[in-house]
């Protein structure tokens, strides 16, 4: 089992026109040979936006998009009109053999976590799909995988959500996992470290039990482990 925990404080940050963006991998500018990914995991962007800033109209092929709202509303269009994603809602798009979309902040600021996914086949239809705040109920809930929204890479499954203070979290073994604290705070197993907001988890085998030391906003990725690691970086638009 291997366990590394990457500092908010470490990621890469993008900062113009109104957008504040960490990413957790190589990114854009931001390169990195031995931070390229993690798994199918090609891009991890915590984007805070100033009111109605973003990404206006822009195009994409051959990746799995997955939006997180945590803070204010995004405003995603695209060619099947547009969602309103407020806190706690989540959205998973295939761009397929191409897609174009804009991602706006609306009236306040906005905080959105975008997770871009590798794909197990390139091209194909492009398809959208998302679940809003009320129905994803309490806790820590699967949103992409199964039962959930569906993704275009096979065994991949997100829970996303609150862990109550004093609540533990465990990651199964046999799998790769990728956590992202929004908010609150997690102790590891062995007490030795604490993950506080913007902090990152990466464990390839189980994990577990980790505690929550406040009410907690997490992000949890569990990929499949014969994913193979991608090999060069990604460039883009978020």
């Amino acid at each position: 089992m291997s366990l590394v925990v990457y500092p908010g404080s470490e990621r890469f940050r993008t900062r113009e026109d109104g957008r504040d963006t960490r990413h957790s991998f190589s990114f854009g500018r931001h390169y990195h040979p031995a931070n390229l990914g993690f798994g199918r995991l090609i891009a991890l962007n915590d984007d805070r936006l100033a009111p109605h800033a973003g990404y206006p109209d822009h195009g994409h092929s051959d990746i799995e998009i997955v939006t997180w709202v945590v803070q204010g509303a995004l405003h995603h269009t695209d060619a099947d009109g547009t969602a309103i994603l407020g806190p706690g809602s989540v959205l998973a798009q295939s761009a397929g053999d191409g897609i174009r979309h804009a991602e706006l902040a609306g009236d306040g600021p906005t905080r959105f976590v975008q997770t871009w996914l590798r794909p197990d086949s390139p091209g194909g239809a492009p398809s959208r799909a998302h679940v809003r705040a009320p129905e994803l109920g309490e806790g820590l809930v699967r949103v992409v995988g199964q039962g959930g929204l569906p993704v275009g890479v096979r065994g991949a499954e997100l829970r996303a959500g609150t862990l109550p203070e004093g609540a533990a979290l465990e990651l199964p073994d046999g799998y790769r996992h990728h956590l992202l604290v929004a908010g609150g705070g997690l102790t590891l197993p062995d007490g030795s470290a604490a993950l506080a907001d913007g902090d990152a988890l990466r464990a390839s085998g189980g994990c577990g039990p980790l505690h929550a030391t406040a009410s907690s906003l997490l992000l949890v990725w569990t990929l499949p482990p014969d994913t193979k690691e991608p090999g060069t970086g990604t460039a883009g638009a978020t």
